[in-house]
């Protein structure tokens, strides 16, 4: 009697990577040109969308606003895509006749992307485009509180894969996300790279998950105000970045670390500017509001205006009131003003002078932040570099914004809305996660033996 081999059916996680393999193994084949073409198609396609899909995510996460969403989903179609249409991502990419080598390289496979609720269009975007300009194929598990948002985000890519005759496929969703379906994800055997942008919990699953991963920690940015410091230029940039979204981009200052000898113009600076500096009491009861009882961040204040976290905590201000301001010097895991905030809420650490600057900054980011973004304002370039040699930051940024400038929006660093923290912050790369981390490259080598 002949045996019969009874096949067990698909789970939902195989059978979207049974897809994502397929769609892959096809698009393997494609030409530059048509890498390009499809690439270019998707950024007009989702710039053209921007406002709708900033509103979208607003709606459903209630983080941030959407005037700043659009510049963010912009940001990822117009200004990233700028940076990567041009780059050769097939085949041979590069000669080196004086070498005698050649540059090849390849795509790596199926990405697995976890996507954030507090830029979720825009992460998906930024993603989604490097995926296509190097060939690969992308799962995404989105943020439950984000998911419509991100679908609508998918189905447009997915109408131009289709538009341009392309496996549809190529770019997925897992469309009920769970943890445990995420997991299975990450750790799936045709997993061939997981790019993790959320919570600290799942960027260590996805570095235990025994796949290739990049993760990104939390940020935790302080800002130093040398003595020479353009104080008016250095408080504007800092207001417009911490309220830029309202803090929803992690890289976002979290404290300001000011040398005594300007300490009171830029107070004066900050209070001209829509600074509200809280006294000990209204310190006290605020700091009791950005935590919740198990010590986390309390998610009630994420990507809120700062007269309505006023409002939520007990505490009045006025209401053209833009930051919400407190005076720390305990720089400890426990206080909450030392950590990441995702608000419009400052710490302000007042200094002897530059050295002990130094050192405050880099005890903030050994209790958070490690390896992530650091900003120094001043005039004295020879500063800049004993700064940027003492932090342990991938990215020390100068008389700018932390926001944009970290992701590449006010300085020349490569756009992107994955920031790696290196070893320091426990990841795999520091880069600006790019078209150079999503490729394998190979190099053919000619004898130069002498």
């Amino acid at each position: 009697m002949t045996e019969t081999t009874v096949h067990s059916p698909l789970t939902l996680v195989d059978s979207l990577m049974k897809q994502a393999s397929d769609a892959q193994e096809l698009y393997r084949t494609a030409s530059q040109e048509t890498v390009d073409y499809v690439v270019r198609k998707a950024a007009e396609k989702l710039t053209s969308h921007s406002m709708h899909l900033a509103k979208l995510a607003l709606e459903e996460t209630g983080f941030g606003n959407a005037e700043d969403k659009n510049i963010k989903n912009l940001f990822a179609s117009e200004i990233l895509y700028n940076s990567i249409k041009d780059m050769p991502t097939v085949g041979i990419v590069e000669e080196m006749p004086e070498k005698k080598m050649l540059k090849i390289v390849t795509p790596l496979g199926v990405l697995v992307a976890l996507i954030p609720s507090t830029n979720p269009t825009s992460t998906t975007i930024f993603k989604v485009l490097l995926a296509l300009k190097t060939k690969n194929a992308i799962i995404l598990s989105p943020h439950p509180r984000a998911l419509q948002a991100i679908k609508e985000t998918v189905s447009l890519f997915k109408e131009v894969l289709q538009e341009c005759g392309l496996p549809i496929d190529l770019v997925q969703l897992l469309e009920e996300p769970t943890i445990e379906d995420t997991q299975k994800l990450m750790a799936h055997p045709d997993t061939d790279l997981i790019l993790a942008t959320g919570g600290k919990a799942m960027v260590r699953i996805a570095y235990s998950s025994g796949n290739p991963a990049i993760g990104v920690g939390p940020g935790n940015t302080p800002a130093l105000l040398e003595k020479s410091a353009d104080i008016a230029k250095a408080v504007d940039q800092i207001i417009r970045s911490k309220t830029f979204d309202y803090g929803t981009i992690c890289a976002s200052e979290q404290a300001l670390v000011v040398e005594q000898s300007i300490k009171e113009a830029v107070i004066s600076e900050l209070k001209a500017n829509h600074g509200y500096f809280l006294n000990q009491e209204e310190s006290e009861k605020l700091a009791d509001f950005i935590t919740t009882a198990e010590g986390g961040l309390n998610p009630r204040i994420i990507g809120q205006p700062a007269v309505k976290i006023a409002e939520m905590s007990g505490l009045s201000v006025p209401s053209d009131t833009k930051i919400l301001v407190s005076e720390q010097t305990a720089i400890a895991k426990d206080n909450p003003y030392a950590r990441e905030k995702l608000s419009p809420i400052l710490a302000f650490y007042t200094v002897a002078d530059a050295e002990e600057g130094i050192r405050f900054c880099q005890e903030l980011l050994k209790i958070q932040g490690a390896g992530h973004t650091a900003v120094v304002h001043t005039k004295d370039d020879t500063f800049v570099r004993e700064f940027g040699l003492a932090i342990p930051s991938a990215r020390i940024l100068v008389n700018t914004q932390a926001a944009l400038g970290a992701i590449g929006g006010t300085t020349n660093l490569n756009p992107s809305l994955t920031l790696g923290c290196g070893s320091h912050g426990g990841g795999s790369t520091s880069e600006n996660i790019h078209v150079a981390q999503l490729l394998n490259t190979h190099y053919i080598a000619y004898d130069v033996e002498k």
